[in-house]
């Protein structure tokens, strides 16, 4: 009986595990892929050597250049396969354990500190009701109120985004009271009234209240302006009165505007609005300028050690994510050298099958897994819950601010209303505060390239810190994913013109990474930077063979010959090896499909764009900017998402290459049949043509139909139809001279 109780006491004595971790996958598929890459990379190293050959003894010119076009592609994508085994080496999986927290957390002051950052820009373009159903359901988290502060940035300096705010701290008085007595776990007010059909009396008022205030803040919008008699009391007034006849997006003075405080009611956080200063004169670096002023800002007034980054549509699904975290921060084995812990990006009202391939599967959940492996996922952007400290140099070489109130361990005693405080922060809000400063170099988000997140994850990890991917059962955030091709493919375009900067800036994960992080997680980072040399081996095997095909000329080993057993295993080792991967992660076999022909689309589109543009501002020709994807609706086109009809609509030079190239390799795969019919001897030498031609028709396929078929508003536009066709013509009446 004692040694039972001794037993008994000892169990008590040692503390629960807060979590754990496993290999992702079982040993025997870890040893299945290791051996399958290794037997992969064998027969890539014999693809070369066939190459080499065909190049030393070129039977003339012209299969000289098509030797070289396909060695040249075929290394690109030797490359690019290889880069993404890095995430395959390793992968984690992890395991949270909330509720041993109680050991750790006997009253809400033991609770550390929670800053919230929400980035805006543009109302038109990110409806400001958006905005405020993520405000609310971060608010919301159950989590100490006077531990958790949310700053919400205005980029765009709207006083319609600030009158949408201040509408929200009202609302939620009534709305955070009413999820904590209930128990709501979806605390997105917008997403919980549309799930929840259940009606009782509390419940209709506050949808009633819901209602009220969206379509006060939708026809301010609607008016672009706040009429007078929306506008209660003096303060509220003298906040709108900021917004003067000179007040412009790009040229106003820092607004800060407390718009709930906790120390005045229990049951609020607090709620900030942040317009930092903009003029003409000076650089704001977009979003990683905004995020620095919100740092800057939060360390002002709250100061809090953990801050959770936000994009303005990324609502929070879980109210218990903050604990999930803290199971990681809390825990000192893990947290001296911890910098973030990353949440997957996950998107409601995807269609059925998700025709753009918006949920990024590779980027946003196999390559984390695989990187938390090595030292850690990449920042994704949005859903990174982060240690403030991260941001002032490494775990052991500590980078001072230029101002003691800026230090990430100063304490924060003094009111956020306090007009000291309040002067402070408008201070290190304004757009000169950062000249001669580290801000964006060594401190804080860094600047130098539109990827900000990538970037700056990046450089915390060369910097000797490590990041986790958290990917709990219960979804912790969903976005909103582009419901048309054009802001689909442009959105991809922006970020590979970012990782273009990063590929050739001193900072390139090729040599400072290899340095800093060790070779498989340069490697690992490496798999995002090669997305802009897709472009090359999409397009010469989008129209090349095709082109070949027209004339009956022959590029690929004929099929009894032992070659073009290698060709096949490489092309469905491949494929093989993503589908796979896609099928064990519960998705269907459509939805992989429109993955492998959306990765086509973006190589043609995005990847080729996003290096033409690149290439000319390098050259000082041309210059790009930060556009927002817009977030904004329209319901016919929102129709045919869900019909998972392709949405041609906009008329763009983007999708000029991939009509062409659909108009080519239907051409293609028409006059390799006709040539076969009549001369069946000729099958053998044009069956990889063919094979390459038919998986290209059967992926062009919603393409032909919005060229032809289709009369609603997302078919293609009649110029791009014909530009494309002439293209063609150009093409084959080239390749008729070539062969």
């Amino acid at each position: 009986m004692m040694e039972e109780h001794t037993a008994r006491a000892a169990a008590a004595a040692v503390p629960l595990p807060l979590h754990s971790e496993s290999p992702h996958i079982s040993r025997r598929a870890t040893a299945f892929n290791r051996v399958f890459a290794a037997f992969y990379t064998a027969a890539i190293l014999t693809l070369f050597y066939y190459h080499l050959a065909s190049l030393l003894y070129p039977a003339s010119f012209t299969s000289f250049f098509v030797s070289v076009l396909l060695f040249i592609s075929d290394v690109v994508l030797a490359l690019f396969w290889a880069v993404t085994q890095t995430n395959r080496m390793i992968p984690l999986r992890r395991r949270e354990f909330p509720g041993n927290l109680e050991q750790l957390l006997k009253k809400d002051s033991d609770f550390p500190a929670l800053d919230v950052f929400i980035c805006t820009a543009d109302p038109y373009k990110e409806p400001p009701m958006n905005v405020v159903n993520t405000a609310l359901s971060v608010m919301a988290y159950e989590y100490p109120t006077q531990k958790l502060s949310v700053y919400v940035s205005d980029d765009g300096g709207s006083v319609l985004t600030l009158f949408a705010f201040i509408e929200a701290a009202r609302f939620a008085g009534e709305w955070l009271p009413f999820c904590r007595r209930n128990g709501v776990v979806e605390r997105n007010p917008d997403a919980f009234f549309a799930s929840n059909k259940d009606s009782n009396s509390e419940k209709e008022k506050i949808k009633i209240m819901y209602e009220q205030m969206k379509m006060r803040v939708e026809n301010a919008l609607e008016k672009g302006k706040v009429e007078d008699e929306l506008i209660n009391g003096d303060e509220e007034r003298m906040g709108f009165d900021k917004w003067t006849k000179s007040f412009t997006p790009r040229n106003h003075p820092p607004i800060i505007q407390v718009l709930s405080e906790s120390s005045k009611n229990k049951d609020m956080p607090n709620l900030i609005y942040v317009s930092r200063e903009k003029n003409a004169a000076s650089h704001h670096h977009f979003k990683a300028g905004a995020l620095n002023a919100l740092l800057r800002v939060s360390a002002v007034m709250t100061n809090a050690p953990i801050i959770l980054t936000l994009d303005c549509d990324t609502y929070s699904n879980d109210p218990q994510t903050p604990s999930r975290v803290l199971c990681y921060f809390l825990d000192p084995k893990v947290a001296t050298n911890l910098s973030y812990i990353q949440f997957p990006q996950r998107f409601h009202g995807l269609s059925k099958n998700d025709i753009y391939a918006s949920e990024y599967k590779r980027l946003y959940l196999f390559n984390p897994v695989g990187m938390d492996g090595l030292l850690g996922p990449a920042y994704l952007g949005t859903g990174c819950f982060f240690a403030r400290r991260s941001f002032f140099g490494g775990p052991s070489s500590f980078e001072a601010p230029e101002l003691s109130n800026l230090h990430p361990n100063h304490v924060v005693e003094t009111p956020i209303k306090c007009r000291e405080v309040l002067d402070l922060a408008c201070v290190v809000a304004g757009c000169e505060y950062e000249t001669h400063t580290k801000w964006g170099s060594k401190l804080g988000f860094r600047y130098g390239s539109l990827v900000e997140d990538y970037f700056t994850g990046y450089l915390l990890q060369s910097e000797g810190w490590r990041s986790i991917f958290c990917n709990p059962d219960r979804v912790a955030f969903y976005g909103d994913a582009p419901m048309n091709l054009l802001d689909a493919v442009n959105q991809v375009k922006r970020w590979v013109i970012g990782l273009l900067e990063v590929t050739f800036s001193k900072y390139s994960p090729v040599t400072f990474g290899v340095r800093s992080i060790g070779l498989l997680m340069s490697l690992s980072y490496c798999h995002n930077l090669l997305w802009s040399f897709l472009f090359f081996p999409v397009s010469v095997y989008a129209f090349l063979p095709q082109l070949a095909l027209i004339n009956g000329v022959s590029i690929f080993p004929k099929v009894s010959n032992p070659w073009f057993v290698l060709y096949a295993f490489l092309c469905l080792g491949a494929y093989g090896q993503d589908l796979v991967e896609f099928l064990l992660d519960g998705n269907a076999l459509k939805k992989w499909w429109n993955d492998q022909r959306i990765w086509s689309i973006r190589s043609l589109s995005s990847y080729l764009f996003a290096s033409m543009e690149f290439s000319l501002k390098s050259l000082g020709v041309s210059g790009f900017g930060f556009n927002v994807t817009s977030k904004v609706v329209d319901q016919e086109q929102s129709k045919r998402y869900e019909q998972e009809l392709f949405e041609f609509g906009a008329s763009s030079p983007m999708f000029v290459p991939m009509a062409t190239a659909a108009t080519v390799n239907l051409v293609g795969f028409a006059g390799g049949v006709i040539g076969i019919w009549r001369s069946r001897g000729v099958w053998e030498e044009l069956f990889g043509q063919m094979v390459v031609a038919g998986f290209v028709v059967a992926n062009c396929w919603p393409l032909y139909v919005a060229m032809a078929f289709r009369k609603d508003g997302g078919k293609l536009p009649l110029k791009i139809t014909f530009l494309s066709f002439f293209l063609a013509l150009l093409l084959c009446s080239f390749a008729a001279f070539l062969f």
